[in-house]
């Protein structure tokens, strides 16, 4: 898409008035703060091409908008306007003409904020990248209303008075680190999630193996599903959902370190975002997470290793995607949290 006709932009309603549609009265645009019930709006100019064509064709080919965020914010007062004049999806629009798409501002009432610290990656009015670190659950879940990490973004912009609704486009384990990318808007959201179901987020990862796979690089086509008697464990399973893992191995650590306990560093990128996906595809491959308290040996782990992570070892540590606001692809980096570097130097025999 070219940038050069797409803009993000603060501007106030302008113009003397704005069109309700028939009957409606009309008033005076100054009198309004748009920037008080509205985000940014997006904002397109009409090209030749498009001239003639309904304001829903021209959001759906230029900004990729879906006809569920047309239907929500067509109802409010200024959602949705030609020429900062209200306007139907259904209008027809001329060379030169703008339109104007604003959402509501929204908030994340039924969360509790509360002053965590995290790690900020990136963030901008649209979009915040932040790297969770292990023990942290991602929302709030039955149980767990607290200490999450929802609750600490939510005080983050409460603090900064933004008032923003908490949505992750994707989620890692609770015990699990590393990179996790949250939409500050609706229509953020709705893009990142069309190009992670197109496969077009990146995400690579980084665990550390008992054994070493064979081959040492590969890929793992296997169907993923709930164990029947155990279900909150996921198995390998032929009526499972499809889920593919390309894995490589980056390292191995001789068996002479543990007295027959050989290990591996592995990078992983995942094709599909199935639950628990990269630990059950690694105890399927005979090479399960150290730390793993789930999907570990069956026999038991290897004391010291275990207890130098503390927890299964496992790091989301790239994550790269195309920002919906600028097209431009960007891509983000988390190091290896302590707790993994303290593991790479026990494998290695140096602590």
């Amino acid at each position: 898409m070219d940038e050069r006709n797409v803009d993000i932009t603060h501007d106030k309603v302008v113009g003397e008035t704005w069109r309700l549609g028939k009957g409606d009265e009309a008033m005076p645009a100054s009198t309004i703060n748009l920037d008080d019930r509205y985000y940014p709006p997006l904002e397109v100019k009409v090209e030749a091409q498009d001239a003639g064509k309904e304001v829903r064709t021209v959001l759906e080919r230029r900004l990729g908008v879906s006809r569920k965020l047309l239907s929500q914010v067509k109802l409010t007062e200024h959602g949705l306007t030609v020429n900062e004049l209200r306007a139907y999806t259904s209008a027809k629009v001329a060379e030169g003409d703008v339109i104007r798409l604003r959402m509501e501002r929204e908030e994340s009432d039924d969360i509790l904020p509360e002053n965590i610290p995290f790690q900020i990656v990136f963030e901008d009015e649209s979009l915040l990248i932040v790297n969770k670190p292990a023990g942290m659950i991602v929302h709030p879940t039955h149980g767990h209303y607290t200490g999450t990490l929802a609750n600490a973004v939510v005080y983050h912009w409460k603090s900064l008075g933004e008032r923003v609704r908490f949505r992750p486009i994707h989620r890692l384990d609770e015990e699990t680190s590393g990179l996790v990318a949250i939409a500050k808007t609706g229509y953020v959201h709705q893009q990142i999630s069309e190009q992670l179901q197109a496969g077009e987020v990146d995400k690579r990862y980084r665990a550390y193996v008992y054994g070493s796979p064979d081959p040492s690089s590969g890929v793992v086509n296997e169907p993923i599903d709930r164990d029947s008697d155990r279900p909150h464990l996921r198995v390998v399973r032929p009526d499972g959902y499809p889920s593919i893992t390309h894995y490589e191995t980056a390292e191995t650590f001789g068996a002479e370190q543990e007295g027959g306990g050989a290990a591996a560093c592995i990078k992983l990128k995942l094709e599909t975002g199935r639950t628990h996906q990269i630990r059950v595809h690694m105890r399927h491959l005979g090479c399960p997470l150290i730390g793993d308290k789930l999907y570990g040996p069956d026999e038991g782990g290897i004391e010291r290793w275990e207890q130098a992570v503390g927890r299964q070892a496992l790091h989301a540590e790239t994550l790269s995607f195309v920002h919906p606001l600028t097209k431009q692809r960007m891509v983000w980096h988390a190091p290896l949290p302590p707790e993994l570097i303290q593991l790479e130097a026990v494998l290695r025999g140096k602590s």
